[in-house]
């Protein structure tokens, strides 16, 4: 899935978590810098948030239409991997 296009209507949010300077959440960190400006040019009305707390680990969860949440563990990731893991999330 590629980050340039718009999302699925049927997607309603996302929550990325992780660890503002925890070593396992590095990958998501990058992840976040790199593709959050592409992610909301394309989906402006699509609700990310992005929630930051010391010794939390990586973690990004989907809520879909008619209340249904995916979500998928990213510590210890690299930024690649994490999008991918992402990708796959708001395929599903």
């Amino acid at each position: 899935m590629s980050f340039s296009k718009a999302f699925s209507p049927a997607i309603r949010e996302i929550r990325v978590l992780f660890s503002q300077t925890g070593a396992a959440s590095a990958g998501t960190r990058e992840f976040i810098l790199s593709k959050y400006p592409t992610i909301k040019q394309h989906n402006p009305d699509l609700p990310v948030l992005i929630r930051e707390a010391s010794g939390t680990p990586a973690r990004a969860f989907a809520r879909f239409e008619m209340g249904v949440e995916r979500h998928v563990e990213l510590d210890n990731l690299s930024a690649q991997d994490v999008e991918q893991k992402v990708a796959h999330l708001l395929t599903s």
